[in-house]
């Protein structure tokens, strides 16, 4: 016991640092958990207050977990989900770390700065913004997409009622508007390595390709194998604003654009089933933690010095 105080005693400038990050994950992580008995609950709205209606709504068990997944749609934006976040993480992967070797490959720093700063802005935007920026190019009437068609003799094309495009779109959508907040990660890690191994590359006559190939890339992965796994963690987890602004709650397009999140919003916000929508987040929150810790295992299998933990 004596050797644990004199441990916090040692490194009390450290802890005093790390303290407010610990009390924010204390009451916005770790506090909450406890509510995650609503979801096997029916809650119900107590005068008394909050934990009152806690306590007294009627324990319902798996009701919750079943009515969530016993429609008809529990396959859709199960699929959905998934399917989704898999594009965004390997296609998003390969543009991002591509972008980021780009980026490293500029000598001009005020062009640098440009380019870093052009991509990097469409993630500081709302959905709702992104939203009305989709609408101007695929409106029917005044759409810039319709009017480009219009030019070329092509029919107009109903964006907003036909299914079949909206997965490229969305994937674009996200893709455009996070791939420059990712590649800042990989740039700063490839500003990080070694110049003199570069040097000693173009000494032997490696190309620039045969550099990246054989030096930024191998260096790059343990980053890109963390950066992966913490995406796995997040895969049952949909984006709100995309899948809900975008396409402008469409019901035409719920074949293609309902995911795990929307679906729980409008299930809320019709039958106004808190336990359901705590069910499904804690399902989401169950299968994230098992994939990370099944992929940690995997590339801790493979390399040891890559894992997470």
């Amino acid at each position: 016991m004596a050797s644990f105080f004199k441990n916090i005693l040692k490194n009390k400038v450290m802890l005093l640092m790390v303290l407010p990050g610990a009390i924010w994950f204390f009451f916005f992580s770790y506090l909450p958990l406890v509510g995650t008995i609503v979801a096997f609950k029916q809650y119900r709205f107590n005068r008394e207050g909050f934990w009152a209606s806690i306590v007294k709504s009627e324990w319902v068990g798996w009701q919750n977990f079943k009515f969530l997944f016993s429609g008809t749609d529990a396959w859709v934006i199960t699929r959905n989900t998934l399917l989704y976040n898999i594009a965004f993480i390997f296609i998003g992967l390969v543009l991002s770390v591509a972008m980021a070797i780009l980026l490293s490959q500029l000598v001009g720093k005020t062009m640098a700065k440009i380019y870093q700063t052009g991509m990097f802005l469409p993630y500081f935007l709302s959905w709702v913004i992104v939203g009305y920026f989709a609408f101007s190019f695929l409106s029917m009437d005044r759409g810039m997409l319709n009017q480009i068609l219009g030019w070329f003799g092509m029919e107009k094309v109903q964006w907003y009622s036909d299914p079949k495009y909206w997965p490229y779109i969305l994937i674009f959508v996200s893709l455009w508007k996070s791939i420059g907040y990712n590649s800042v990660v990989y740039l700063a890690s490839i500003l990080g390595i070694d110049k003199s191994l570069y040097e000693a590359a173009m000494i032997d006559g490696a190309s620039k390709w045969q550099q990246i190939r054989s030096i930024t890339i191998p260096m790059l992965s343990p980053i890109i194998i963390i950066m992966t796994l913490l995406a796995v963690g997040r895969i049952f987890y949909a984006d709100f604003g995309l899948f809900y602004q975008v396409p402008r709650d469409s019901g035409t397009l719920y074949s293609v654009t309902n995911v795990i999140d929307t679906y729980v919003y409008r299930g809320l916000k019709t039958t106004g089933e808190i336990g359901m929508s705590t069910a499904a987040g804690l399902y989401q929150s169950v299968v994230g933690f098992v994939l990370v810790i099944v992929s940690n295992y995997i590339v801790r299998r493979l390399d040891k010095e890559s894992a997470l933990f």
